[in-house]
């Protein structure tokens, strides 16, 4: 278990590493050169937490490999009981462009929030999970947010979700929780492909099936974050001297109570300016 105490200066040290040369080089592979993060076989590479449980444990067997799919599964469980899970990369990567395919199916669990409902995400600029409070249900991050069609009208992929985080757009800061991407609306069972181009701090872009739906700038910590648990982590690393725009981060692929799938699940590094 890691305490709170321990948990804000994990967080401190991740962050302020950010601008140390060494953390600055986390894009270790050759640019230019697709590199895969899920080798198909099994969880290598990747760190899982879920809610209420230790760092490192793989609850309910909640992230799967079966078929050369990695799978978020609930067989296991008799209730979600608010045990939201992210499985990390062990790297943290600060220029790039990730890519993946996902698909949702099944149906979520029963207790699970309605919102989660055919939703999941990858995350993005997320804080070490070294630095999680045991009791967190999300990390201080981006999240390239996932959604397919509920029946209930158009229901766009690919929005933007900001966890203890706030960004800008055309010079504006954009304080709402979710910005809607421009994307279509998609069913349940098809796989979809998404694309996410990272330049640190200066800009991101999210694309869907090949086509730009999204891009915002300057992605920052959020000190008025709503969650009392978040806003308290985010407010001690200001009060530490941590700067306020966020420049690099670990991937996190979401488990939030709806089966979901993943594959292809690949990162190009970038230069750095």
């Amino acid at each position: 278990m890691i305490h709170r105490n321990q948990s804000i200066l994990a967080l401190c040290g991740l962050f302020l590493a950010v601008h140390l040369p060494a953390f600055a080089a986390d894009n270790t592979a050759e640019t230019g050169r697709w590199i895969p993060l899920f080798n198909g076989k099994n969880l290598d590479g990747w760190t899982v937490k879920i809610t209420k449980h230790p760092l490192g444990e793989n609850f309910g067997d909640t992230y799967r490999v079966e078929d050369g799919t990695l799978k978020v599964a609930y067989d296991q469980y008799a209730r979600f009981d608010g045990q939201f899970g992210h499985l990390y990369s062990n790297n943290a990567y600060s220029h790039y462009i990730l890519r993946l395919e996902y698909r949702f199916t099944g149906t979520k669990m029963p207790d699970a929030p309605v919102w989660t409902n055919l939703n999941s995400g990858v995350m993005i600029h997320t804080q070490s999970p070294l630095s999680l409070i045991l009791e967190q249900s999300f990390p201080v991050s981006m999240e390239v947010q996932f959604l397919a069609d509920e029946g209930k009208g158009p229901r766009p992929t690919g929005n933007m979700c900001s966890p203890g985080t706030n960004v800008e757009i055309d010079g504006k800061l954009v304080t709402q929780h979710i910005v809607q991407s421009t994307s279509p609306t998609f069913p349940p069972e098809e796989w979809v492909k998404v694309e996410v181009e990272v330049h640190g701090s200066r800009e991101v872009i999210h694309r869907i099936n090949g086509k730009e739906v999204l891009r915002y700038q300057r992605p920052q910590l959020d000190p008025n974050d709503g969650d009392p648990q978040r806003q308290a982590v985010v407010r001690q690393l200001l009060a530490a001297g941590v700067t306020l725009l966020l420049d690099s981060g670990h991937l996190a692929l979401q488990a939030e109570g709806h089966p979901v799938w993943f594959r292809h699940i690949e990162l190009l590094p970038l230069e750095q300016p």
